[in-house]
């Protein structure tokens, strides 16, 4: 490509970018103030909420160390897609990536992949949900996952800035939570008031067992969990096509990364690890709940169930706004059915939303009639088709650089530092991960699952491609 033909590009997407998402049909809803929380938000769920507490039972303190270094390789795969944002920012970007620097049936895998990922997700959070509103009043599960749903499902319709104000109050509530926390630990770490102020101490971190007390073998086995909680993140990619300014707002909210992990998940960890010693915590148990008890604070259960409510039903409300676009992204490059591309007036995928909220209710009475290992496989599968995403952004942003290097595509205006080796250096880590899984038994069933989901993608896409040669052709949006 010579230079003025790189020019010619980079004026088309230029014009593409002041177009906003009006040739896809979508409104540009979400300010700054949203994506910002929805960045944040991401990055927070009941994997830090419940899951940390079986984190730190088989790590002890070192599982600070695995979150911040799966925090630095999370921030690689956000500055990854960054740069592939800025170059084409695009709704259900990680399948248009995948088509355009992978291949057709890389974005048809990719696509319906993510859309199970959130599908999977929306169950098991909307059921989650149910079961927390138990702590309060004695309601039946499905009346509850059936409300949620439809409050949910019917804020996704009326317009995104809806969907964006509920992520953000959703957010908002996580994120007071934990700083909530942060500060009462660090009032009993230095004033040394509650119950437990006589025993607190930072060398708690270091004194009950060592840093690593099951060694660094447990450790590593952590980081599949740790990765797990992670999942979500990428989230701020699908809204790309509904930023207000995503050429100023995303790089914002994507350069957050590195601070939002190392406070609110690092900086928590600390804080609680030192106030209660690790010994303390159990499988199963929310190391919230548990550090509240040892404070003697009777409120913190009611707090914590409060707030992982919150957790599971912001993680339900970005399933229901991700898997509408997702499958109108497939229509609309002739990878799935045409009528999922018709949008409501606000400019809201009407039939993707509707269909996949329909599956979410589907799962929710599977779980309440057979709540049995077939669906704990299913939820297990939910993680591998999750980190499928981030592969794919880091192939396409190795691809994209280089030939961005060569001058054959526009250069990104934000480039990922260090780039392609940091990209590298995180598919070795996912691969690292994955391996981990395979080693764990609680685990291994989602590698089972994996190889029958592409045996399936792959027959449906050959008929697909059959019946329809255009779903073979990539065509830029």
């Amino acid at each position: 490509m010579t230079s003025a033909q790189v020019d010619q590009h980079r004026d088309g997407n230029d014009a593409a970018r002041a177009e906003g998402s009006e040739g896809e049909g979508y409104q540009r809803g979400l300010g700054a103030r949203q994506i910002q929380m929805i960045a944040i938000g991401g990055a927070i769920g009941t994997g830090l909420f419940l899951g940390a507490g079986k984190g730190i039972s088989k790590a002890g303190p070192s599982l600070i160390l695995a979150y911040a270094i799966a925090g630095l390789v999370i921030f690689f795969i956000m500055r990854a897609l960054g740069e592939l944002l800025m170059y084409r920012p695009v709704s259900g970007s990680f399948s248009e990536y995948a088509r355009e620097f992978i291949g057709p049936f890389a974005g048809f895998v990719t696509g319906w992949t993510y859309w199970l990922f959130w599908v999977v997700t929306g169950i098991t959070e909307v059921t989650a949900a149910a079961a927390y509103m138990t702590y309060w009043w004695d309601i039946p599960q499905w009346v509850s996952a059936l409300v949620f749903t439809v409050i949910l499902y019917g804020a996704n319709l009326i317009s995104v800035k809806l969907f964006g104000e509920l992520e953000f109050w959703f957010s908002m509530v996580k994120v007071t939570a934990i700083i909530g926390m942060i500060l009462i630990c660090a009032g009993i770490l230095t004033i040394g008031f509650s119950d437990a102020g006589d025993t607190a101490s930072v060398s708690h971190l270091w004194s009950d067992g060592g840093f690593f007390p099951h060694g660094v073998g447990n450790t590593l086995m952590t980081l599949q969990m740790v990765m797990f909680a992670f999942l979500a993140v990428e989230l701020v990619g699908v809204t790309a096509g509904e930023s207000k300014d995503p050429k100023t707002v995303l790089p914002k909210a994507i350069n957050t990364v590195p601070w939002r992990i190392a406070v609110f998940y690092v900086g928590a960890l600390i804080m609680i690890l030192s106030v209660v010693p690790w010994t303390s915590f159990h499988p199963g148990v929310s190391p919230f709940v548990a550090a509240f008890q040892k404070m003697g604070l009777a409120a913190g259960a009611g707090i914590v169930n409060f707030v992982v409510l919150t957790a599971a039903l912001s993680s339900c409300n970005s399933g229901m706004y991700s898997t509408g676009r997702m499958l109108r992204d497939l229509a609309l490059n002739s990878q799935g059915p045409k009528l999922f591309t018709r949008l409501t007036p606000s400019g809201t995928p009407l039939v993707g939303t509707t269909v996949s909220a329909a599956l979410m209710l589907v799962g929710v009475w599977i779980n309440y009639q057979w709540p049995g290992k077939a669906f704990d496989y299913v939820v297990s599968f939910a993680t591998i088709s999750g980190m499928w995403a981030w592969i794919v952004i880091l192939f396409c942003q190795i691809r994209y650089r280089a030939k961005s290097d060569r001058g054959e595509l526009p250069r990104s205006e934000f480039r990922a530092p260090g780039a392609p080796w940091t990209s590298w250096f995180a598919l070795a880590f996912i691969g690292m991960v994955i391996v981990m899984m395979g080693i764990d038994k609680d685990a291994r069933v989602s590698l089972y699952c994996a190889p029958l989901w592409a045996v399936i993608l792959g027959v449906a896409y050959l008929v697909l491609k059959r019946r329809n040669p255009e779903a073979a052709a990539f065509r830029k949006r």
